[in-house]
């Protein structure tokens, strides 16, 4: 039995602006005020060029009844043009203008149209223009935490692709302003639909392990230089994470039981990871490479607290013995305040 999905294809859903009903109602009508206005203007103005069958004068209730039986397309014939200069300026304008009305009037099945073709342009355009972007598999709890951070950190929101099976949880990242694609992550045809193998980074937000797996897995098939950042449930899956192509693996429920049991024995511990862990918010972790005038240094010279120490892709403790003169080339894990994250927002050494 065929795959309902695979026939159609994944919904992708771009960010844009919603116009209420009444809005869109309104603004035809008074398109068409304006249309019709414009017309009665003309004719008004041009009145002399005009035979009214009943008394040979046109007045400006004349002239709005002709232009209201000409645009709605019932023309009596008691109102005519009858010289040369308004019979042109029926050829020209008032015909242009008639055009105009009755696609106001059939203006929503125009919209549809105009809206499906607008939405299959700008996705033909994000597919081709779109690259060093983040897929972020899930939007449950765990995906829209990690999207949070990373706006926090300073990425875009048009550098964040969401993926997720709920049609309604991708209508919320859409709304909220992130390309959202509507199906499972462990295809490679939904996989690649969020152009995956031209992403940066993959965040794995899946609610299951084995998901988490096999997301990890088509994703890595597809694009084998992107960073993957996966989260399990349980400590026992995380070989097989990383055997699978995962860069990173955070354990979610022994991170959370760790906080807790900190959090009983020592409550303002417990209280500063938290910080730490919400970036933004007072404390932030932050990595940013050596400075110049650092080089050759101790890290207890930094202006910052140094927690560790990125050297030739060892992560290095900041008592490491190697870590009392720092090398250029060298990256450092800091604590930040917010005050001093907004102080050296503009530092390029920083990130």
């Amino acid at each position: 039995m065929n795959d309902p999905e695979a026939v159609r294809g994944p919904l992708v859903l771009l960010p844009s602006a919603r116009t209420g009903p009444l809005r869109a109602v309104a603004q035809r009508v008074g398109f068409a005020l304006l249309l019709l206005f414009a017309a009665v203007a003309v004719v008004y103005a041009d009145r002399d060029g005009y035979s009214d069958g009943v008394d040979g004068t046109v007045s400006l209730l004349d002239a709005f009844y002709y232009a209201t039986v000409t645009m709605s397309t019932t023309g009596y014939g008691d109102i005519a043009p009858v010289t040369e200069a308004a019979r042109l300026v029926n050829i020209l304008f008032i015909t242009p203008v008639r055009v105009l009305f009755l696609i106001v009037l059939v203006g929503t099945t125009l919209e549809v149209l105009a809206e499906r073709t607008r939405d299959d342009w700008r996705k033909a355009r994000w597919r081709t223009r779109v690259r060093d972007h983040i897929v972020v598999a899930g939007y449950g709890t765990k995906g829209r935490s990690a999207i949070k951070t990373l706006l926090s950190t300073g990425v875009s929101r048009e550098s964040i692709v969401v993926v997720d099976p709920d049609p309604r949880v991708v209508a919320e990242a859409a709304e909220a302003g992130f390309v959202g694609i509507v199906g499972d992550a462990t295809r490679s045809s939904v996989l690649r639909q969020a152009a995956v193998q031209r992403a940066r980074e993959v965040v794995v937000a899946s609610a299951r392990d084995d998901t988490a797996v096999l997301v990890t897995l088509t994703a890595r098939q597809l694009n084998p230089d992107a960073a993957i950042l996966a989260s399990v449930r349980e400590s026992e899956n995380v070989p097989l994470l990383r055997q699978s192509g995962a860069d990173h693996v955070v354990t979610s429920s022994e991170a959370a039981g760790r906080l807790l049991g900190v959090s009983t024995s020592q409550p303002n511990v417990g209280q500063v990871i938290e910080d730490l862990l919400d970036q933004g918010s007072g404390l932030d972790l932050a990595e940013r490479d050596v400075l110049a005038d650092e080089i050759g240094g101790p890290v207890g010279a930094v202006r910052e607290p140094v927690l560790a120490v990125v050297r030739d892709g060892r992560l290095l403790p900041f008592d490491h013995p190697v870590c009392g003169s720092l090398a250029a080339g060298d990256r450092l894990i800091i604590v930040r305040s917010k005050r001093q994250a907004g102080a050296s927002a503009a530092d390029p050494a920083a990130t």
